[in-house]
């Protein structure tokens, strides 16, 4: 067995996972998984795909695998160079008119320019005799006009009442306060991407003072799960396959730490919001922190970039 083969071996097996979960995952063949893990590369089919099949392996149980292949690089063998092809100029081909094509050319914007002052003769006639026929208007002088006017009855029921109130106001020494008065409405929730902590994407998740509630659903497959406490090294809370369809919930109190083995399998939401993972067959690593009250400012200015990144994620 190879140094690389019983890396990968021994990052599986702590991780409690089998060669058949590492085929599910990646989708290689188990019995390719097999042949890098012997360090047997002869059976795979070809150079490129020795180099793709680690670093898919190295992402599944949760390695580095830029870091994998720069270690091991003296077994996993390079990368093919690519081929550069020169274009070749084609010369467009000359275009041959004949003396047919330009006369029925010419016959066409004959036929075109005369239809158009047709078309401009009939349009001047039909509005010339449409004007001789039409009767002129005459302005009605019969109706009385009367400069008092009365407003409607209703009106004049609402201007009483609004006296009356004034009256009241007056009497009392305090304005009256409107009952149907709207309650003030919930903040709401924003995703903003603060840095990077080391390998995990951060976030921060606003606005403070609120209850948080994260939510991690697996759709599409099989995945890998992982949720800490605190940070990657923190306490934890889940850590294991999770299936298709099974979502795990948790109230965001703290930072928590989220590692998910493929992130196109995974939707991590926060309080319905959608948290950016980059979707793609590979494994992602989050880390959700709640915005303090200290923080309000901070959070205010990066609502732009929230906005942004929720609508390409949209």
């Amino acid at each position: 067995m190879s140094e690389l083969g019983a890396l990968l071996q021994r990052a599986r097996e702590q991780r409690g996972l089998s060669l058949d979960d590492i085929q599910e995952t990646t989708k290689i063949r188990k019995r390719y998984l097999e042949a890098i893990e012997s360090g047997d590369h002869t059976i795979l089919p070809g150079p490129f795909y020795v180099r793709a099949f680690v670093k898919n392996y190295s992402e599944a149980v949760g390695l580095d695998p830029d870091e994998v292949l720069r270690l091991y690089q003296h077994e996993v063998p390079a990368a093919p160079a690519e081929q550069t092809v020169e274009p070749i100029t084609v010369r467009a081909p000359r275009r041959v008119k004949s003396q047919s094509s330009e006369r029925l050319g010419k016959i066409g914007f004959n036929v075109m320019m005369w239809s158009f002052l047709i078309l401009i003769v009939v349009v001047v006639w039909v509005f010339v005799i449409n004007r001789e026929t039409d009767e002129p208007k005459t302005v009605d002088q019969d109706t009385p006009i009367t400069e008092a006017s009365e407003p409607p009855a209703a009106i004049q029921e609402e201007e009483e009442e609004e006296e009356e109130e004034e009256e009241t106001t007056n009497i009392n020494g305090t304005p009256d306060v409107d009952p149907a008065t709207p309650a003030p409405t919930e903040a709401p929730t924003t995703v903003t991407f603060g840095s990077k902590v080391g390998k995990a994407d951060q976030y921060d998740i606003g606005p403070p003072g609120s209850v948080h509630k994260v939510e991690i659903k697996v759709v599409g497959g099989k995945n890998w799960i992982e949720v800490r406490a605190g940070s990657n090294t923190g306490e934890k809370l889940f850590y294991a396959n999770a299936e298709d369809g099974e979502v795990q919930s948790y109230d965001l109190t703290g930072p928590i730490y989220i590692n998910v083995g493929r992130s196109d399998f995974s939707e991590i939401t926060v309080n319905g919001v959608l948290v950016p993972d980059g979707d793609r067959a590979g494994s992602k690593k989050l880390l959700l922190t709640p915005v303090e009250a200290g923080n309000e400012a901070a959070d205010g200015t990066n609502a732009e970039v929230n906005a942004a990144e929720q609508t390409k994620t949209e």
